[in-house]
């Protein structure tokens, strides 16, 4: 079997064919096996987040931060430009911290495809090394560089602009972590090896990417609570991307005991 980063090199010169409808229907057979449990798990955590938050904002600003005035003067406070680095260093390091429990959702789906048990220590799966640091960078990155970009082009007050920049960089990063956990790259090389992938294949990951975008937020319809139990589609619908350009067998052995004989080294 190649490594992950001779089959990149294959992919630079010969490119890559996606079959759409394969590509979709494995997504959504993945994503039936882990939807109910996943939901259960993001429930729970989503409840521990929003009471962590209450408090944080309780202690930082008093009682009255948590009214609608408040949240919305928040909002809309202008930032000086210290504020605006601090913003994004913050937003990006959060986004480095979560993006492991992100990864860990893929391992769930990584499980369900091969009809191995997971549970929830499944999605602490790469809060370890070497993969958090891998993970926490691949994910620091694209946010720093994103955010940035976007509170660069809202300074101008240019509509809309700063999150199609978000939007894009987080197009071109679609199989970044997949690349690391599955691929056993560094994060430098995931980083630029997503970037190789989609843009070989523009147009196949971008609906790939809109369709998991949009099947992610149909719970919405449901109440909206219905969300925790969608959102994991797009989990599924990456998982299935990256197993349809790399193969279903790609990863024979079980990455955290093969990770001394890996890219990462």
């Amino acid at each position: 079997m190649k490594s992950t980063l001779a089959q990149i090199e294959d992919i630079k010169k010969n490119g890559y064919s996606l079959d759409f409808a394969t590509v979709f229907n494995h997504a959504f057979e993945n994503y039936k096996k882990i939807a109910l449990y996943s939901g259960l798990i993001i429930l729970v955590f989503s409840i521990l987040a929003a009471m962590a938050f209450m408090g944080i904002m309780i202690a930082y600003f008093g009682i009255g931060s948590l009214t609608r005035d408040f949240l919305m003067d928040l909002e809309n406070q202008q930032f000086t430009s210290i504020e605006l680095v601090i913003q994004t260093l913050v937003v990006s390091a959060i986004a480095g911290i979560t993006a492991p429990f992100g990864a860990g959702f893929l391992k769930m789906a990584d499980c369900a495809d091969k009809d191995i048990q997971f549970n929830v220590s499944t999605i602490f799966s790469y809060y370890k090394a070497p993969y958090f640091a891998q993970i926490f960078v691949a994910a620091f990155i694209p946010a720093l560089v994103g955010t940035a970009l976007s509170n660069f082009i809202d300074s101008f007050e240019i509509l809309y602009v700063g999150n199609v920049i978000s939007f894009m960089v987080s197009y071109f990063m679609y199989l970044s972590i997949p690349l690391i956990v599955f691929g056993n790259l560094s994060a430098i090389d995931a980083i630029k090896s997503s970037i190789t992938i989609v843009t070989k294949n523009p147009l196949n990951i971008f609906a790939f990417f809109i369709i998991g975008f949009i099947g992610s937020l149909i719970g919405i319809f449901g109440c909206c609570i219905g969300i925790i139990f969608t959102v994991v589609f797009n989990s599924s619908m990456i998982y299935a991307t990256y197993f349809g350009i790399f193969g279903i067998n790609a990863e024979e052995e079980d990455s955290i005991d093969s990770i001394g004989k890996s890219n990462l080294d």
